[in-house]
């Protein structure tokens, strides 16, 4: 029985550092990650992708932005759901046209994905995720003013607007999903952490203002599609104790009690690694064989354990 693999792309699978975000740069940065990603599916694994969107979605921003005299603006869930499709679209298409390549009889679809969230998670009332460009201090405090949004200073860099980051409870197309898994689709799903909706008193489905982590909801979405292994790719190859010191140490293979303590003593920042610590970790404690936080050139010899941070249960480690 081949072994089922649900990949987390980072967002330097889609947009390089420095570049415009482009189609054609995007593409080129498409096709790259494909080549990589196809390599695992020649041997025999079945693969489910998910992927970041923040870069898309603040360009979306400034897009409404720019356009908000002439064309009505749209919330986050419809900023979401407009990436989703998209990126969707870029990689279904390059994974088609590789495939072909390869001589692979495999099909790739996407699934704009909604992922459901408590109307009462304590998110809602503190939100802080930064999302969309920055601007002075000034325009912040004017757009608070008009808008009733909240925004922070971030990193001196500037003023940035903040929205909600709940917890995913449910993924809303799960079945369909894993039907489409089951029947040997390269299936990519859930990106950008998926389009947040909760349900009103009669169970309807309705979107909301939030950004879900797209590696919490990766690992959501892994559980549901039965995922044996959950990887994390990322521009760096492993989880790094005292990161950027004289004193740092990248982590391999390790248990779900080594990585708790890790996590207890701070070594993970909250706005970096710290969500994809999480998610990793609460996949195999969920049941999940293993995590695996790795660089995406190295994504095949992380499955076979040679690279990248692995997390597994006390009992694997022995």
């Amino acid at each position: 029985m081949s072994s089922r693999v649900l990949v987390a792309l980072g967002g330097n699978a889609i947009l390089q550092p420095g570049q415009k975000g482009t189609a054609v740069e995007q593409l080129a940065n498409i096709t790259h990650t494909v080549e990589q990603l196809l390599d695992i599916v020649e041997k025999g694994y079945e693969l489910v992708l998910t992927h970041g969107n923040g870069p898309q979605v603040g360009a979306i921003l400034i897009q409404n932005e720019m356009s908000r005299e002439q064309v009505p603006a749209m919330g986050l869930d419809f900023c979401g759901a407009e990436s989703q499709g998209f990126i969707g679209y870029m990689l279904c298409q390059v994974l088609h046209n590789e495939c072909m390549a390869r001589g692979l009889k495999k099909d790739a679809v996407c699934v704009v994905t909604q992922v459901e969230v408590n109307p009462d998670d304590k998110a809602f009332s503190t939100p802080t995720k930064p999302v969309g460009p920055f601007y002075s201090q000034a325009e912040a405090e004017l757009r608070m003013a008009q808008r009733c949004e909240r925004w922070i200073e971030d990193a001196g860099r500037g003023w940035r607007k903040v929205v909600p980051s709940p917890e995913p409870k449910n993924v809303i197309e799960k079945e369909v999903i894993r039907e489409l898994v089951d029947r040997g689709f390269i299936v990519v799903a859930s990106g950008g952490g998926g389009i947040p909706v909760c349900r009103d008193a009669q169970g309807r489905l309705y979107g909301v203002e939030a950004v879900i982590d797209k590696d919490l909801a990766g690992e959501r979405l892994a559980q549901d599609v039965h995922a044996d292994t959950f990887v994390i790719l990322t521009d760096v190859p492993n989880a790094i104790l005292n990161y950027n010191t004289p004193h740092q140490m990248p982590l391999g293979k390790v248990t779900i009690e080594e990585m708790e303590k890790y996590v207890e003593e701070g070594h993970f920042r909250a706005g970096s690694m710290g969500p994809k610590v999480q998610a990793a970790l609460r996949f195999v404690k969920d049941g999940g064989d293993r995590a695996i936080i790795a660089r995406l050139d190295q994504v095949l010899a992380a499955l076979k354990g040679e690279a990248g941070t692995q997390i597994v249960s006390e009992a694997d480690q022995e």
